[in-house]
């Protein structure tokens, strides 16, 4: 079995165990790279004794910020709206708030997409307030807001931050949010089983749930209101994956085409205010907002963006890789499941199936539906030195040498001694300096490390190049990995 079919067998064996142990009553997951859905399946029962599938009904919960966000900007790119207006523009009962500070500004439409308002975190409370009118939601304005600090100054999650946008989006359109959300993203994208009222929804609709005395009790589904633009959002994995691959087409080689430009869904995708460590406690991964979308750094995957949701009797998962668009989506129908965090186990086996060091040698990455695991695009430039270090290792000539590197490869580590290396290496594993690579990886587009096959190992060879035109590589790297027996 190759390292992509052993670990989707782990994926699916995951999500069985979640329901086996009783965290909720069902279960769906999806798997999604470049192409979409590649793989899905369920567990428990979604209502009628049936298993849940790829079309089967969720909440998806906070997983609707990306949709709130993508439709405001396509009014930025309209010209229709300022993201650095005050909300009291749209919002005029947000004037009588008194501000935390004299000098504090009034909250942009930028800083609420960013969650730096200065609103508490307000989950419990937010998730009971869909069903509110626009009316009400003012008077809780009128009412008064605490800050916990300065708006513009740091995040915290705010539910109150994206219905205040949701209000944006009806003032600028002239259409309630729901409306203006199907009619600018959802639609357009074909993703006609993601829906803002159950009693829209195509397929089977599964029902929310919470523990109660060793059993389950079902929750009744609140209706679209003032709020729906944090979370009224249900769909399907079929269609929640396509929704994340559009999201992550935008940083490929040939993004999709959509209703939102391929550059404000990357700008969608970029770190724009940082996540304290005790919002993400245990993580090792450094995480920030950008617009209606998490972003995570990776050590060895790069920049892995996804987005959680959770609503009473409901929990919902996207995430995916920003270089390979390989990523996962998960739903369960349980307060409190937190199927985040199976999500996140089960997208590191993935992207771990279809790491360079699951190839070998001991296995071939391109088994499966994912690509290699190319990372980034790389440069024609990067190519060409590719092709040209390729020359260079067969057979050494220091003038290749000089045309091919920048003066401070020489000087780094002088050719003389790399020859010996270079030579020691390839004796180590038995490479074959012919061969095609077995694996790629790229961590920006002037970078490119790839891996030789040997008989008893295979050699890593790594180039950066420098800044200038010509493409010259700066950095020449030649490492032996000898087989593990």
């Amino acid at each position: 079995m190759s390292p992509w079919d052993t670990a989707v067998a782990q994926v699916d064996a995951l999500f069985c165990d979640r329901v086996d142990r009783g965290v909720a009553p069902s279960s769906a997951w999806g798997v999604f790279d470049r192409t979409g859905l590649v793989t899905s399946g369920g567990h428990g029962d979604r209502g009628d004794g049936q298993r849940p599938d790829a079309d089967t009904v969720y909440r998806i919960a906070s997983c609707t910020k990306s949709v709130t966000a993508a439709t405001l900007l396509t009014l930025v790119s309209d010209g229709r709206l300022d993201l650095d207006a005050p909300i009291t523009a749209f919002v005029p009962a947000f004037g009588a708030v008194p501000l935390p500070t004299p000098d504090s500004p009034v909250p942009t439409v930028r800083m609420l997409l960013t969650m730096s308002a200065g609103f508490p975190t307000d989950d419990p409370w937010a998730d009971r307030q869909e069903s509110i009118s626009d009316a009400e939601l003012d008077d809780v304005l009128r009412g008064g807001l605490l800050f916990d600090s300065v708006p513009g100054t740091r995040f915290a999650y705010s539910n109150l931050g994206y219905a205040l946008l949701g209000r944006v989006v009806a003032v600028v359109t002239g259409r309630p949010f729901t409306q203006a959300a199907h009619d600018t993203v959802l639609r357009p994208l074909g993703l006609d089983h993601t829906v803002f009222s159950a009693a829209e929804a195509q397929g089977p609709v599964v029902t929310g749930f919470r523990p109660h005395d060793g059993d389950w009790e079902p929750l009744p589904m609140t209706g679209p209101g003032a709020f729906s633009s944090i979370g009224g959002l249900f769909s399907t994995v079929r269609d929640l994956a396509r929704w994340a691959t559009h999201l992550g087409s935008a940083s490929s080689d040939t993004p999709e085409p959509g209703p939102v430009s391929p550059a404000d869904r990357r700008l969608m995708q970029q770190a724009m205010r940082v996540v304290p460590s005790s919002v993400v406690p245990g993580s090792s991964r450094a995480t920030a907002y950008g617009f209606g979308l998490f972003v995570e750094q990776d050590a060895r995957f790069g920049e892995l963006v996804s987005h959680s949701g959770g609503y009473p009797g409901f929990s919902a998962h996207m995430r995916w890789s920003a270089q390979t668009g390989l990523g996962v989506v998960a739903f369960e129908n349980a307060t409190q499941a937190k199927v985040s965090a199976a999500a996140q186990q089960a997208h590191d086996l993935l992207l771990d199936a279809t790491s360079p060091a699951a190839s070998d040698g001991r296995a071939d990455t391109t088994t499966g539906p994912v690509r290699r695991p190319g990372a980034q695009p790389t440069v024609r430039a990067t190519r060409a030195a590719q092709a040209a270090v390729t020359g260079l290792l067969a057979d050494w000539q220091d003038a290749v040498a000089d045309a091919v590197c920048t003066p401070n490869v020489a000087m780094d580590d002088p050719y003389d001694r790399r020859r010996r290396a270079i030579a020691a290496a390839v004796a180590e594993v038995g490479a074959d300096l012919t061969a095609a690579p077995v694996a790629e990886q790229s961590s920006a587009p002037s970078h490119l490390r790839w891996w030789l096959p040997g008989t008893c190992g295979r050699l890593r060879v790594e180039i950066r190049l420098a800044p200038g035109a010509a493409g010259r590589v700066q950095t020449l790297t030649v490492v032996a990995e000898p087989a593990e027996h």
